[in-house]
């Protein structure tokens, strides 16, 4: 038994080391010693390459404004581990983490003496969440982010009231596939029989593998300019402006406070789950959706995290995740001379990222930063043509006195992994 909050985030840490190991047999084995808990809870799947995460914020914001208390589980974190498991936007307490881990434990050393071997890091989280949130008081409604692909993912044990597919990119290709085919095929994995798919996969291979496998499934499917159709945007100084309209909806003028073109994709799919569920004995109305939608926050998505100096955070750590930040930077920050400063885990499509940056940057500085699959600043450094390039070690001193020297014509970009978000930040946010 742990006694500190400590032991017990060390242990779950330590499971790293177990890697990703694929498959559902270990979280049904510990589902069903919990007395399977994953068949409590009422809940939504949010499955995608890029977007899962505001998605899941945009539907958890909607869901709050009419009144409930809603579960959600993310990852990964990018303030807190405890965040990865919340309540209505709020981390659940290092007690509660404390208490889920012994829990979880016996079962985790008891499943590592079978033939399925000991749960992954992620399997371990997973079955505390579930236990959690089967177990918590007055929770309504939870929404799981899919970990990984979908088919496979640890939090594809349950039966949603409806499933969501943000998009399909070529990431994770080790482990996913080469192509948006396979890729969408994994990611179609989370669709259930009779259970409404709301996407907004534009790649015409990928929408055919997903709508083949909704037909096999007689799932209901909703697709972006199909069933659904998004109009009228316009980027304002903190968010976007836009209009959606669907068989049952048509709202004018919603305003989301994520700034980029792509986040009303992700709030449209979080309105369109959000009014499905009506049909599922809860009540969302105009108001709350354009509540939700306005006050929905998630740290790390081209967050302003200072005006003057100009400071942004972004976790763009894939292709299209840099796609995105690229088109923003350009169309908002045209006036300004960019700096960038960029880490990355190094089985990324480094070569076609760092290209996209370089396209973009005035200086594009490549960081190292301790994490198990992290690539260093030198190989970062040697990939990149830019004219204008550094490779440097200690990422924190750099970072600080970059922003010490920032003119009123410049910005700042810190990009990259999302675990290498999730240290820098709390460093900038401190000294600013």
């Amino acid at each position: 038994m742990f006694t500190t909050y400590q032991e017990a985030l060390d242990w779950i840490h330590g499971r790293l080391r177990l890697g990703i190991k694929p498959g559902l047999t270990r979280m049904e084995w510990m589902m069903e010693k919990l007395g399977s808990p994953e068949k409590k809870i009422k809940a939504v799947h949010v499955g995608g390459t890029n977007g899962k995460g505001s998605t899941v914020t945009f539907l958890r914001s909607i869901l709050q404004a009419a009144g409930y208390t809603v579960g959600t589980f993310t990852s990964p974190y990018i303030e807190q581990f405890n965040e990865r498991i919340s309540v209505n936007g709020k981390p659940i307490s290092d007690a509660e983490i404390l208490e889920l881990t012994n829990v979880i434990k016996p079962l985790a050393d008891e499943l590592e003496g079978t033939e399925l071997g000991g749960p992954t890091e992620f399997e371990v989280i997973t079955a505390m969440a579930f236990y959690y949130f089967a177990h918590a008081k007055n929770i309504d409604i939870v929404i799981f982010e899919v970990g990984l692909g979908g088919r496979f993912d640890s939090t594809n044990i349950i039966q949603p009231l409806a499933s969501i597919i943000t998009n399909i990119g070529l990431d994770h290709t080790n482990i996913l596939g080469d192509t948006y085919e396979e890729i969408a095929f994994e990611k179609a994995g989370i669709i259930k029989n009779n259970t409404p798919i709301f996407t907004a996969v534009k790649h015409p291979g990928a929408l055919k593998v997903i709508e083949e496998v909704a037909e096999k499934k007689s799932a209901p499917i909703f697709r972006l300019n199909e069933e659904f159709q998004i109009s009228g945007h316009e980027s304002i100084a903190r968010g976007e402006l836009f209009a959606l309209k669907s068989q049952s909806l048509s709202l004018e003028e919603l305003e989301i406070s994520m700034i980029g073109q792509h986040q009303t994709e992700n709030a449209t799919l979080a309105v369109l789950a959000a009014d499905y569920v009506n049909q599922a004995g809860f009540q969302v109305t105009e108001q709350a959706i354009r509540k939700g939608l306005k006050e929905a926050y998630w740290p790390g998505r081209l967050e302003i995290l200072s005006e003057n100096p100009m400071v942004i955070i972004d976790g763009a750590h894939n292709q299209e995740g840099i796609t995105a930040l690229v088109h923003e930077l350009s169309s908002r920050y045209s006036d300004r001379r960019i700096q960038i400063v960029f880490a990355a885990l190094r089985d990324k499509k480094l070569d076609e990222m760092i290209a996209m940056l370089d396209g973009i940057a005035d200086q594009i500085s490549f960081v190292s930063f301790d994490f198990p699959r992290a690539a260093k600043a030198e190989e970062l450094y040697q990939i990149s043509h830019s004219a204008n390039k550094l490779a440097v070690e200690d990422w924190q001193s750099y970072l600080l006195g970059k922003i010490k020297k920032l003119g009123s014509d410049e910005m700042l970009v810190v990009t990259g992994s999302l675990y290498y978000i999730a240290e820098a930040k709390p460093v900038i946010c401190k000294n600013m």
